[in-house]
Order: structure tokens, then sequence, then C-alpha cells
């Protein structure tokens, strides 16, 4: 009887003990198709989280890890995104207007139907990032300055001449 309870005892021990060794898993955020006007989600961990079809008018987003999320047609006018890492980012469709994108990276962001209109892209990088000629041609008019992080040129990541 008492091998029988230690053996018990025991295999509780080793069970319990691998129950408080194993990590929790986090899943991304899913946020979509919310209002979010002047949220602030600034210096966060947004890593593959879910923004589609929200509305993020005036958000700050700025400094906030944003690599893999997805905004599909996100409303982000004066939105603040400075800062943030947009790496491998859908922004299809997003509309952004106003919104401030200077030193974020967005290297390899899929944008081609992004609407960008007086946006702020001081030392922003486009690198790989698929865009509208007629987007490129607007972006390329405003570019200027060299990415912190990077250490790209806007104008050469976005190919301009």
């Amino acid at each position: 009887m008492r091998r029988h309870f230690a053996a018990l005892l025991v295999s509780f021990l080793v069970l319990t003990a691998q129950w408080l060794v194993v990590a929790p898993v986090h899943a991304a955020m899913d946020v979509a198709k919310q209002v979010l006007i002047g949220a602030d989600y600034s210096d966060k961990d947004l890593r593959g989280a879910t923004f589609n079809l929200s509305n993020l008018r005036e958000a700050n987003l700025s400094g906030s890890d944003l690599r893999g999320a997805s905004l599909y047609g996100a409303k982000l006018q004066d939105a603040d995104l400075s800062g943030t890492d947009l790496r491998e980012a859908t922004l299809d469709s997003a509309v952004m207007t106003g919104t401030n994108l200077s030193d974020a990276v967005l290297e390899g962001a899929f944008a081609f139907n992004t609407r960008f209109k007086d946006v702020v892209i001081t030392g922003a990088d486009f690198t790989d990032v698929p865009m509208r000629g007629d987007q490129l041609k607007s972006l390329c008019a405003v570019a200027d300055g060299v990415n912190s992080v990077t250490g790209r040129s806007t104008r050469e990541s976005l190919g301009c001449a």
C-alpha cells in the first residue's frame, strides 16, 4: 500500500511540475470590424493581430510591433504609426489619409490597394512593398529621410527615380 501511495504521489508531482513549466500559449489579438477611434495601442506587441475593417481613426500605434498583422481595409486616417514595425503586414485596401508613418518599417508588407494621401513618411522603409503606380508616384513626391532601424533611405526603398 505504501509503495502504491508513493508511486501515486511521485506521478502526481511529476505531472504537476510539467504543467507548471509549460509556457502559456497566447493567441494573436483579433479586433476586426471594431470602432477603435482614438485608441492607444502605442508600444505594444501586436504581432499577428487582426484589425481587418476596423476604424482606427486618430489611433496611436506608435512604436508597436505589428509584424504579420492584418489591417485589411482598416481606416487609419490621422493615425500615428510612427516607429512601428509593419514587416509582412497586410495593409491592402487600408485608408491612410494624414497618417504618420515616419520611421516605420513596412518591409514586405502588402499594400497594393492601400490609399496613401497626405501621409508623413520621413524615414519610412517601403522595401519590397507592392503598390499601385499612382500611390507610388505620390509617395515619391514627399519621400525623404533614412530609417533608423534598417538604415535605408525612404526614396530608395520606394524605388523613386
